[in-house]
């Protein structure tokens, strides 16, 4: 049924002009496209055809290992020793070119090597890397920093792209983009190579230049990825998302050709990189971003509270909810608050500009409230609020509330958050997202309550203000409804996430063996906790980059009314899926691991 109506859908879409250089590169495909090779398959490149290549890419094609390889070969060595000691480092798994940001999901997906790597640093390798997949008939992989959940940054027996080392950072006071002069206004921007993270960003433009540029929370992540998947950030309440901050992208499309997409230069291209999902379109090279006044202060509210039973639990939920509501439903706050299984409430929660007393006197009703009330409510985690100079945040020096990546070499910026290490390495049991919509703030609260209450009998249930736009500035809104996101986070008050998982489980790696029943109950409870919330939030859509692999109807979910538009763009640069991810725009023309094309 829903590959009828959506075929139907794309007839209705106005026939779209396909480049010249795309259809030279179709001409090149024969009936063999339809399965991709392997290294087993007498077609694959030969040792004269890779070294071709590797000339091609400046000596930087690279045979890939897996992680723990060298663990398994010589387990004391000295490379062996290297990656136990830095295994819990996300800027050490993000150097290597078959690391993931996770090991892995529960009867899902595994990491696994590609069969070679260009370690690209330039546009000009990007394209050899691209037209030698295409013409060699290769399954092609394009990865930063490997932070996928769903692991679309890995696949045995590939070609991967890896832009990391594509990381330079500029400032830009007056950006146009090309094309655009005289049709638009100039603005301050920040343009980067597209294996760049987002503290790279963070600290040129807000520890140094005192301004600020929406990326996400986590300072791992690869800029790229998380513009593409749309991107949420700690202050994406005010600032919108990143996708809306995107100004214009260098891509490479499956003919081999550099592309600029802009608002003015290819815009069906570039409406579709952003939020139409990372690693189907091309390949970023490079992107430029809008820059924002900084504000003068960040902030946060933090604490742990136990109910004593059910029914104070019920009524810490509603009293927050009625809270939030009433005073953080804006654009000021952001992060979340997560409802436990033990009738824990854990506040975890940012703002921007608000100085320490307005944050202090904000907090202090619903602070007070929870004191006055020993007999239903024990303070397990002390309630406080702070706020400091925004400049400052990202700064290592001085705090713990961050880790620093102390490698020799390693950038003195170079930092993770502490709240953010439980899931470096982490092997998933499952993961889901619901976006759930403002009206159950503002008609339906008492059946949000029993909602949260029933999830959290379950599993623990983060809600992630920051993840919905309801609230935000309309010009955030405008700039949202301007991407390929899933219009119903325009009506989203927050994303709830339900997740868990286990200890670093990467291939070849030492460790006790998993307990696969328990792994598969604590996949079931938190299937359980999710269906408790899509009753009050029925249809309501998930957030493709934190989201559940076996989502059955991941189009509508992850792109809404959006998915025909994207298909039609899909089909116009990549008509024969070269880019091919697990869920991405057109993979459901190709079987689960993306070698055999099955429609």
């Amino acid at each position: 049924m829903y590959r009828r109506s959506l075929l139907k859908g794309l007839t209705a879409l106005p026939l779209l002009a396909i480049p010249a250089s795309l259809l030279s590169a179709a001409s090149r495909f024969t009936r063999s496209t339809l399965r991709r090779l392997r290294p087993t398959d007498p077609a694959w490149p030969t040792a004269a055809q890779w070294q071709k290549l590797n000339d091609a890419v400046g000596g930087n094609l690279i045979k890939v290992q897996a992680l723990f390889s060298t663990c398994e070969s010589e387990p004391g060595g000295a490379a062996c020793k290297d990656v136990i000691a830095n295994i819990r480092n996300p800027f050490y798994i993000g150097d290597q070119p078959a690391g993931t940001e996770v090991s892995g999901w529960l009867d899902a997906w595994t990491p696994a090597p590609s069969a070679y790597a260009v370690k690209a640093r330039n546009t000009a390798e990007v394209v050899a890397s691209v037209n030698f997949a295409r013409d060699h008939n290769l399954r092609l992989v394009v990865k930063g920093t490997g932070h996928s959940y769903q692991g679309t940054s890995n696949a045995a027996d590939s070609l991967l792209i890896w832009t990391r080392a594509m990381n330079d950072v500029a400032l830009q006071d007056a950006f146009v983009p090309r094309g655009c002069e005289g049709k638009v206004q100039a603005v301050p921007a920040v343009t980067t190579g597209g294996g760049s993270v987002w503290i790279d960003l963070y600290d040129a433009v807000t520890s140094t230049a005192g301004r600020y540029v929406q990326g996400g929370g986590c300072t791992t992540v690869g800029v790229a990825g998380l513009v593409q998947s749309g991107g949420f950030g700690s202050f994406s309440k005010e600032f919108g998302t990143a996708a809306s901050g995107l100004l214009e992208a260098e891509v490479v499309t499956a003919d081999g050709q550099v592309r600029i997409a802009n608002a003015c230069s290819n815009p069906d291209l570039f409406w579709a990189l952003k939020g139409g999902g990372g690693g189907s379109f091309g390949v970023i090279t490079r992107l430029t971003l809008r820059t924002h006044e900084l504000p003068e202060f960040f902030g946060a509210a933090w604490g742990t509270i136990k109910a004593q039973s059910d029914a104070a639990f019920k009524r810490l939920i509603a009293r927050f909810v009625e809270f939030y509501t009433g005073n953080l439903f804006n654009p000021h706050w952001g992060e979340q608050v997560a409802i436990g299984t033990g009738n824990t409430l854990e506040l975890k929660l940012v703002c921007q500009g608000l100085n320490k007393q307005e944050i202090a006197a904000l907090w202090q009703p619903f602070f007070s409230w929870v004191t006055a009330a020993p007999q239903d409510f024990t303070v397990k985690e002390a309630l406080g609020t702070a706020a400091i100079g925004a400049r400052h945040w990202w700064e290592t020096e001085g705090t713990h509330r961050m880790i620093r990546d102390t490698r020799a070499g390693a950038p003195a910026h170079h930092a993770w958050w502490d709240g953010d290490q439980g899931q470096v390495g982490m092997f998933l049991h499952a993961y889901d997202s619901v976006w759930l919509p403002a009206s159950l703030l503002q008609e339906h609260q008492q059946r949000l309550v029993n909602a949260l209450f029933a999830a959290s009998r379950h599993k623990e249930v983060g809600l992630h203000f920051n993840k919905g736009l309801a609230g935000a500035p309309d010009a955030a809104i405008a700039a949202a409804v301007d991407t390929a996101t899933n219009p119903g986070v325009i009506g989203a008050f927050a994303l709830a996430i339900i997740a868990d998982g286990e200890g670093a489980a990467y291939p070849g790696m030492a460790r006790p063996a998993m307990d696969l029943a328990a792994a598969h109950a604590d996949a079931q409870a938190i299937d359980q906790a999710t269906a408790e919330l899509r009753q009050v939030a029925p249809g309501a859509g998930s957030y493709v980059s934190e989201s559940n692999y076996f989502n059955a109807s991941w189009q509508d979910a992850f792109w809404g009314s959006h998915y025909p538009r994207l298909r039609a763009v899909k089909s116009k640069y990549d008509p024969h899926g070269l880019f091919c991810v697990h869920h991405g725009v057109g993979s459901e023309d190709w079987s689960a691991d993306g070698f055999t094309r099955i429609a």
